[in-house]
């Protein structure tokens, strides 16, 4: 009894152990969900080492195991569950350096609990095919879009359209995962999940469904997965930038900058934490960056992108045929392996005979053909794979060989057209500016119009000094008119004056008394003592005339209609001015369409000897 107790409590405590290791990492005080879940996923992916097992060799495992035969809502125990995860490891410790081994054990047993505690929350003991399928395929290592791929594969078909209640087995299934590591409220199944990944789509194949569950940003539901993926991908990756919160001085993993505050980076644990400092505030957008690229690389990436010599997007996976992809199976495969193609995907070749589904896709020679390259290729990767050791025979490796060379050929002339094509546009360029650039034969093209031009400019300069002058003329003019109304004004002040206290005074006493003009003195600092006719000389005959009359012509008046006599002579020269300035720029206009007739005509004689580019 003692034993059996002691053996029931150790029991409880591995079925614990993963979860209370999971808390310990203090991954809830991550502020968003989305990263919190996928922190935890990716905590348990590594700890059971998960993250070492490709998608492809637990593709392998389940076909080991018979599981590709078995229906999807068939039944398996624990028991049987522990033998497919023990074949798992085992067989990757055998592909594992013996200095990288795992300890299976500890492994298979951390694993086999979160499954239970995950799929078998009410002890049953039994959890189907398909959840298992769905958890390993999701929690292994490997691409998400080869993931993705063998998902659909599962959840089609015979003619490879997505059949939506397969999807919604596949959404509750997968979404216990979140449940496991208690982000349910946010990422919990419901019935309205399959159309919101899918609101219109009647028919789905499987470009569609990469392009929902690959896009940017992904389902809502499964918004955690890419991110998982991407956590895997940017572990290692270091960015020499200080942190604007804690001031690191490098940051791992990923980097956000924002995009209102001008220089404002954090590292993934400010973020995650909601830390801000300054003016900046969590509620601003935010940029992820997944890598680090200097200012030098970046400067060429925009010179490469402005010329056209990358492209400006690229699709997020690679576009496969509109043949409805069918169903993998598996059961007469031997041995299945990732071979890549020339468009970077994933092809799976079989040693076996063809099923009757493939060889529908198979008739062209071109497919023929293509599939007889990749087995040889196939062929010579396994036989370069089987001498790791020893030195394999040239003949062995010779389709590799062949392969590389072909595509470094490519690679060099796709290289040597892209400086050719540099250089036309080089060469253009400096035409266009040698064409736009004045030079001496254009000048002497026709020296009449060049001629009446330059005659036009100097009358205009001439125009413009005389008018110049006339406004320092008439400047002159009105401040010799304000100093003789100030002096009449004084003069009729000491008239009323004399007149208050002395009656019997004469008129003309007044005109005969000397007036102080400081505008026309004939020495500095001395201060003339003329008549009103003597300082007036030179200013007009309209100011001479009121002065030379005496005090009983109204002289303010004459004065006024001096400076209206000035002011008509300066408003006729404007006028004058004007109607050059017109036939100037008359002219100019006449210049210039001769200038673009004689381009026209050059650029016509040229047209055979420029090539189009």
């Amino acid at each position: 009894m003692i034993e059996e107790g002691s053996k029931s409590s150790k029991s409880m405590v591995e079925k614990r152990q993963l979860f209370m290791e999971m808390r310990a990492q203090n991954f809830d005080v991550i502020r968003l969900s989305t990263y919190r879940t996928a922190c935890k996923l990716r905590f348990v992916q590594k700890r059971c080492n998960l993250h070492l097992v490709d998608v492809w060799n637990m593709i392998e495992a389940f076909r080991d195991n018979g599981l590709s035969t078995l229906d999807h809502n068939a039944e398996i125990n624990v028991s049987r569950l522990e033998t497919i995860l023990s074949s798992i490891f085992y067989q990757l410790n055998k592909r594992l350096p013996t200095t990288h081994q795992i300890n299976v054990e500890q492994s298979i047993g951390l694993l086999l609990n979160f499954i239970v505690a995950t799929y078998d929350s009410e002890g049953h003991g039994k959890l189907t095919v398909f959840a298992m399928k769905a958890m390993l395929a999701t929690m292994c290592g490997g691409k998400i879009l080869d993931k993705l791929r063998y998902i659909f594969s599962q959840i089609s078909d015979s003619n490879g359209v997505m059949v939506f209640a397969k999807f919604d087995q596949f959404l509750r299934e997968v979404l216990k995962l979140p449940t496991a590591v208690f982000e349910g409220p946010s990422f919990g199944y419901t019935e309205h999940s399959v159309r919101t990944c899918f609101p219109q789509q009647r028919k789905i194949l499987l470009n569609t469904f990469l392009d929902v569950l690959m896009a940017d940003p992904p389902p809502q539901y499964l918004v955690w997965l890419p991110l998982m993926h991407r956590l895997a991908n940017v572990e290692n990756v270091f960015h020499p930038v200080e942190c604007s919160y804690c001031r690191s001085e490098s940051m791992m993993g990923f980097r956000y900058r924002c995009q209102q505050c001008h220089g404002y980076q954090l590292c993934q644990s400010c973020f995650w934490r909601g830390h801000a400092s300054g003016p900046h505030s969590n509620q601003h957008q935010m940029k992820e960056h997944s890598s680090w690229r200097s200012p030098a690389k970046k400067l060429s990436h925009a010179i490469s992108k402005s010329l056209g010599c990358m492209p400006i997007g690229e699709p997020p996976h690679p576009v496969f045929p509109e043949a409805a992809e069918r169903p993998q199976d598996l059961a007469h495969n031997t041995q299945l392996r990732p071979v890549a193609n020339d468009m970077n995907d994933t092809v799976l070749i079989s040693s076996g005979a063809p099923t009757p589904s493939k060889s529908s896709t198979l008739e062209s020679p071109s497919r023929l053909d293509e599939e007889h390259r990749l087995i040889a290729r196939y062929a010579a990767r396994l036989a370069a794979e089987a001498s790791n050791s020893t030195q394999c025979p040239p003949t062995d490796l010779s389709f590799n060989f062949d392969a590389n060379k072909q595509q470094r050929q490519l690679i060099a002339e796709l290289e040597n057209k892209n400086r050719e094509i540099l250089q036309e546009i080089q060469r253009l360029r400096l035409e266009h500016e040698q064409a736009s650039q004045p030079t001496p034969e254009k000048a002497q093209q026709n020296p009449t119009l060049l001629a009446e031009l330059r005659l036009l400019r100097h009358r205009k300069d001439e125009l413009e000094r005389r008018m110049s002058a006339l406004q320092e003329s008439r400047r002159e003019l009105m401040v010799q008119l304000e100093s003789l109304m100030r002096l009449l004004k004084d003069e009729e002040q000491k008239q009323a004056a004399q007149a208050g206290s002395s009656p019997h005074s004469s008129p003309s006493h007044s005109a005969s008394c000397t007036m102080p003009m400081p505008i026309r003195s004939t020495s500095a600092g001395s201060t003339p003592t003329h008549t009103p006719q003597d300082c007036l000389a030179g200013v007009g005959d309209d100011v001479l005339d009121a002065f030379s009359q005496g005090v009983p012509r109204n002289l303010r008046n004459d004065l006024l209609v001096a400076a209206d006599s000035i002011t008509n002579t300066m408003s006729s020269l404007v006028k004058e001015l004007h109607s050059v300035d017109d036939g100037l720029e008359e002219e100019e206009e006449n210049m210039r369409n001769g200038r673009e007739k004689v381009s026209s005509l050059k650029h016509s004689g040229k047209r055979h000897s420029t090539p189009s580019f």
